[in-house]
């Protein structure tokens, strides 16, 4: 699995919208097809949410029109991209061929963006698990894990509820039917996890920090009508505490954490959604 991260200059400044992971996704797709329409394909017909998508990270103007941002000039933007399945090599190559092979430039509708540096870094269940080993054995039950959700956060309870809270049963739960859904076919004896989510609640402790805490609704996609298909979601960070927990359990939820970096956290992660940053912390 891979992260990619790309430094993005704006031709100028012009107005996007304010929750943009859904037009950044367009634009990503776009420039995919352009230069393999079968992974583009692909990655909009995941089930699994084969790509995550930050949208633009950074500092914004008001805007005028309403619910846009405008971006900065001067300004640089952060834009994360994870690949979760290992068998999507070919999305990463894909993405390279586009951003830097093909072309630099990442094209909205109101302006484009110049791709500055394109950078990644990649592991493996089998690399997270031995890292969440290692803390686990070097930290023994003394740490805590930070989880900052830095974009709106869609996380199901089922398949009409949306929790709008970074309750420990849910979020594990759905990183771990990720895990378990991108580990390689002949691996999946070795890397599955088989925790429930009471086990997480049984576990685990949550704190969100009230300052950082907010909710809001994101467009995910538009209906046949173009009219906007929205979900609620949440920000904030976070910190999981342990609670009683065994050396194994400690060491899988770290897993999970970390993984999640590459994976995201919760539903419509490809348009803009669940990202987040982890901190392992004593």
């Amino acid at each position: 699995m891979r992260r990619v991260d790309l430094t993005l200059e704006p031709e100028g400044s012009f107005p996007v919208p304010t929750a943009n992971g859904y037009q950044i996704y367009g634009a990503v797709l776009s420039a995919l097809d352009g230069v393999d329409e079968d992974v583009s394909m692909r990655v909009h017909d995941s089930s699994i949410g084969s790509l995550t998508n930050s949208g633009l990270l950074g500092t914004f103007d008001g805007s005028q029109r309403d619910h846009h941002k405008r971006v900065i000039r001067d300004e640089t933007y952060d834009l994360r991209l994870g690949i979760a399945d290992p068998r999507d090599q070919e999305v990463f190559q894909a993405l390279a061929n586009a951003f830097v092979f093909e072309g630099d430039t990442i094209e909205l509708a109101d302006g484009d963006f110049h791709v500055r540096d394109f950078a990644s870094t990649n592991t493996t269940h089998e690399d997270l698990l031995t890292e969440a080993s290692e803390i686990v054995a070097r930290r023994h039950d003394t740490f805590e894990i930070e989880v900052r959700f830095e974009t709106l956060t869609c996380v199901k309870e089922n398949s009409d509820i949306t929790n709008m809270f970074p309750a420990r049963q849910h979020v594990f739960a759905s990183i771990l039917r990720k895990w378990n859904a991108t580990i390689p076919d002949e691996r999946a004896d070795e890397f599955e996890i088989a925790m429930t989510r009471e086990d997480f609640g049984t576990n685990l402790i949550e704190k969100p920090d009230a300052d950082t805490y907010e909710t809001d609704s994101i467009l995910v996609n538009r209906g046949e009508d173009g009219g906007p298909i929205l979900r609620q979601g949440f920000t904030a960070d976070c910190t999981y505490k342990f609670k009683d927990a065994s050396e194994a359990i400690r060491t899988a939820v770290t897993a999970l954490a970390l993984f999640s970096e590459y994976a995201g956290i919760g539903a419509f992660v490809s348009r803009g959604c669940g990202t987040v940053a982890v901190e392992v912390k004593e």
